[in-house]
């Protein structure tokens, strides 16, 4: 039998050497075996999803992901109450009735928009040419109570003077109320895009935005159930840390992010240039001032009865999560 060219301790040498190179590569094989985690991606319209695929910024990312579109903030925040999705965006108010409703969340990131991108729209021929001129009439809020829309409606009404009680306040979802205020059964409607910018390419007119009275913020929240979880909250961060990229890239590219948002959404063009122009897009991580933002939100809205109790933005907020990467 022939002797190995190589003397006995350094066999035993290479055994080990060669047992351990086993063993580790087996580990690379597990770990590759190891299916990826998967986060739900909750968007309303569309939004958040027409973004990501223009800008290209989830591509390659070390998750894997599917979306979950709703066409308004309530029925999103009801299906992260369930965990059918991992985290949500949505303008303040509707982050904050969704916290009173025992949604179990916490807001993780910031988005910026502007206060124009929504308001109080009547038909083209309507009478009323004020918000005073809603005395004794019926106005409709999308999407629920709770929503960006209410507060900037309760916010005209009170600039005004017109109290609310003089006003008939009901809620139905956007595209409901998008097809009747198209077929001329709603007067009043106090809606956010893309509906309102739809409604406005339909001849209807403003009679107030939500410039001097909404924010202009939106947020992106976080099950605390994924949270929870190492591997889930690692994927959100990465998700966090593509969306302010695609965020960059939105602002930098303007056009080609509403030919996108126009494809996903088969809009007209015209009508997604206004809706992405004022977008939130810009996404970075929950500043002092933001949460000092939202809280006033929130004291007003218990005040003027939108939310049935005061919500303490710092107790649903989490600022360590996300630290946006350079």
């Amino acid at each position: 039998m022939t002797s190995l060219p190589f003397p006995k301790a350094s066999r035993r040498d290479w055994f080990k050497q060669g047992a351990a190179l086993s063993l580790a590569a087996a580990g690379s094989l597990r770990a590759l075996a190891q299916p990826q985690t998967t986060l739900v991606l909750g968007d309303q319209a569309g939004g958040l999803r027409s973004l990501f695929e223009a800008s290209r910024t989830l591509e390659g990312a070390p998750f894997a992901y599917r979306w979950a579109n709703f066409q308004g903030a309530a029925p999103l925040f009801e299906a992260q109450r369930s965990a059918a999705v991992d985290t949500a965006m949505a303008g303040d108010l509707p982050v904050l009735a969704a916290a009173v409703g025992k949604t179990p969340l916490k807001i993780v990131a910031t988005r910026v928009g502007k206060a124009d991108s929504l308001g109080i729209v009547v038909q083209p021929d309507s009478p009323l040419r004020s918000v005073a001129d809603l005395r004794g009439k019926t106005v409709i809020v999308s999407s629920a109570r709770g929503s960006i829309s209410q507060y900037q409606l309760y916010g005209a009404l009170e600039e005004a003077g017109v109290p609310r009680s003089e006003v008939t306040v009901k809620f139905v979802l956007p595209t409901d109320a998008a097809s009747a205020f198209a077929s001329k059964q709603i007067d009043a409607w106090a809606i956010f895009d893309p509906y309102y910018t739809i409604a406005l390419q339909q001849g209807g007119r403003i009679l107030r935005d939500g410039r001097g009275i909404n924010t202009a913020l939106g947020f992106i929240t976080a099950s605390e159930h994924s949270l929870a979880d190492p591997a889930r909250r690692a994927a959100i961060v990465q998700f966090l840390d593509r969306l302010a990229r695609a965020g960059d890239w939105a602002l930098a590219n303007p056009e080609a992010y509403a030919q996108a948002y126009s494809q996903l959404t088969r809009l007209p063009i015209e009508s997604s240039r206004i809706i992405t122009a004022r977008a939130s897009v810009a996404g970075r991580p929950v500043s002092e001032a933001d949460i000092v933002a939202l809280q006033a939100v929130a004291d007003r809205s218990a005040r003027d009865g939108i939310l049935p109790v005061r919500v303490d933005v710092r107790a649903i907020t989490d600022t360590s999560v996300w630290k946006r990467t350079a």
